[in-house]
Order: C-alpha cells, then structure tokens, then sequence
C-alpha cells in the first residue's frame, strides 16, 4: 500500500492545534505518519482562514508544521468555489470540497480528514472521521 494523501479541513486543522480537543491525538497520529513518510497531509488555505476567525492563530499554526502542505487558492479553487457557495455550502467547506476531489494531480481524489463527514454529504468525496 503506498503513502495516501489527506486533506485536512478546518474542524481537523482546529482539533491538531488544539491539545485539549478530543480528538487532538487521532489528527495527530496523521502527523506522525506523515513525517515517517507514510501520507502526505494538505490544508486548504481558505478553510484554514474560515477556521481562524473562531481560533485565532490556526492558520500561522499549521503553515508553522513542516509536514503540512498548504493547498493554494487559485482560480480553479475559486471557479469551484463558487458553485459549491452557490449549492449552499459553507466557505469553510468549499476549499476543502475541491482540494479533495479527483484532479490530474490526484486522479482517485484524496480523502478528506474531517470532524463533520455529513457537512460532506452528496459532495462526491472521501469524508472520514478521524476517531473511525
């Protein structure tokens, strides 16, 4: 089996920077596997800057992890964006949603490490808890 790529949305990003979350030590646990070079793990820049508003500082946080790639908003992201706003999505979500769907990059999609998998329903991606 070879390394997989996760995506990590705000509520994932949050429960890592946060040592007293429930679920700090299961994110963490994709940290570690991570820097053993078992995954690679992506933070969409948007979701990130969404999550800040409620936890200050979360963004300067992950960007800080040496393995933790950013995912750029770029026009792809905003063209996607949009009709995800437009179908009622939240902006904390939209990012997350394109940067764990199939692309030339990640054929198959990556999964996406969420805390809220039905805020992803009907989204045609891989929402998994990290606790299951």
């Amino acid at each position: 089996m070879g390394a997989i790529a996760v995506v990590l949305d705000h509520t994932t990003a949050t429960a890592l920077h946060d040592p007293k979350d429930p679920y700090n030590e299961a994110v963490a646990a994709f940290y570690v596997q991570a820097s053993g070079g078992l995954g690679t793990l992506y933070a969409p820049v948007l979701s990130l800057t969404a999550g800040d508003t409620e936890r200050p500082g979360l963004l300067a946080y992950i960007h800080g992890l040496r393995f933790i790639a950013i995912e750029p908003f770029d026009t792809e992201a905003a063209l996607t964006a949009t009709e995800l706003l437009h179908a009622g999505h939240p902006w904390a979500a939209v990012h997350a949603i394109h940067a764990a769907r199939p692309s030339a990059a990640f054929p198959s999609g990556r999964f996406l490490l969420t805390l809220t998998p039905e805020a992803y329903a009907d989204t045609g991606i891989q929402a998994v808890h990290p606790g299951q």
